[in-house]
């Protein structure tokens, strides 16, 4: 759907109808292995050329983004759509409630979650003897009606977002893995799910590398203090791992990796102690939309890390206005989370003292109770990973 919507978006409507034609031959080949009887073949067929009629008939008007964001939509509006018609197919009941009836953002893209109480309960109190309900991830629409997306999240966002407008027990995340683990299994052996974790160092986790979450999809059940659950696709049976506002204190929950780190270090002895210096610094990184992960400073230095380098020549040709600017690529941000509050003691000395073989870049500590972070160069990252978890766990 994207690669349709860029070429649209160029101008190149013979490629754009390639690809829809071949898309829509892998959903007629799908359907057939999908569907067993002719009646619901039948309403499968209707379902994809409903579908892309829509987008061969884009190619007839003017486009724009805005039609680039109905292309982008129609990849969860057609796999719901055939999914319902599947469980009507082998008995299972099921209600199909269309996301563009009840999702939508404000003004600054934020999604308004007095909106989806106000029209999803009405759609849910239909049918009150269904248990089942479908309806898209992704989708919604903006402060003037038309279809956008929710830019962040997924489906998992979505489902956080309906699980606090509707003030849902449980908000449930099917992958397939069974919870968040205590390291990543691709690369350490011996990991284990963590059976619970609140939200903040879920969140922790999320940002610095745990690919099972969206570090900003639980924000909306965070807020209305719905737990959510992680569990696995593949092991139904597996408890998995529970997301909540309580925590069990005291020790080391989990270790994560974010790759593609740049380190940038600011050095000024003329800036020693002056008034303002940091907050200038910042403002070079806000010009660029640029976010920064980590900070540590000195009296005469800062060194901070960034994850997109879209716009560092520019940024490091207006840093050198306050002094030599050091930069260094292919780093690695080593998350460690826990217990990590101001009275605790003996955590921070075990980190180090796992990876006191490996040259540590950096160090992040204190500015969360839930986190301590180290910056390794990512060829030293399995290294680091491994002995952590041998050390903590």
């Amino acid at each position: 759907m994207v690669e349709i919507g860029q070429a649209y978006l160029e101008g190149d409507k013979n490629k754009a109808t390639g690809l829809i034609s071949a898309l829509k031959n892998k959903y007629e080949v799908f359907i057939k292995e999908l569907f067993v009887t002719p009646e619901y073949l039948q309403q499968g067929k209707e379902v994809i050329n409903y579908h892309f009629e829509l987008l061969s008939n884009l190619a007839n008007d003017l486009f724009t983004s805005i039609e680039q964001k109905v292309i982008l939509a129609q990849g969860e509006l057609l796999s719901t759509t055939l999914y319902h018609v599947y469980l009507k197919e082998i008995g299972v009941p099921s209600v199909l409630l269309p996301a563009l009836d009840f999702m939508k953002t404000d003004e600054d893209n934020e999604p308004v979650v007095e909106y989806i109480t106000t029209h999803l309960l009405p759609l849910l109190d239909k049918h009150p003897d269904n248990k089942l309900f479908i309806t898209q991830g992704y989708i919604c629409r903006n402060s003037f009606g038309e279809i956008d997306n929710l830019r962040r999240g997924g489906s998992d966002y979505t489902a956080s977002l309906i699980g606090a407008g509707i003030g849902s027990e449980e908000v449930q995340i099917w992958t397939d893995i069974d919870g968040m683990h205590n390291n990543d299994p691709r690369i350490v052996k011996g990991t284990r799910p963590i059976a619970q974790l609140s939200f903040d160092e879920a969140a922790e986790l999320a940002y610095f590398g745990a690919k099972i979450l969206h570090p900003q999809s639980v924000f909306p059940a965070q807020k209305y203090k719905i737990p959510v659950r992680l569990l696995n696709t593949m092991e139904p049976a597996a408890p998995g791992t529970l997301i909540s506002a309580a925590s069990e204190k005291d020790g080391i929950k989990s270790i994560a990796a974010k790759d593609d780190i740049t380190a940038i270090k600011i050095q000024s002895s003329r800036m020693l102690l002056a008034h303002g210096f940091l907050r200038r610094v910042f403002e070079v990184f806000e010009r660029y939309k640029t976010s920064i992960d980590m900070i540590t400073t000195s009296e005469v230095a800062v060194s901070l890390t960034i994850d997109d380098t879209t716009y560092l020549e520019d940024i490091k040709k207006e840093l050198l206005a306050f002094g030599t600017v050091d930069i260094d690529t292919c780093q690695t941000i080593i998350c460690v989370v826990g217990d990590f509050g101001a009275e605790k003691h003996g955590y921070a000395a075990r980190v180090l003292e796992a990876i006191k073989h490996i040259p540590v870049r950096m160090i992040s500590y204190g500015g969360s109770d839930h986190n301590m972070s180290l910056l390794v160069g990512t060829p030293d990252k399995v290294e680091a990973l491994r002995s952590l978890h041998n050390r903590l766990f």
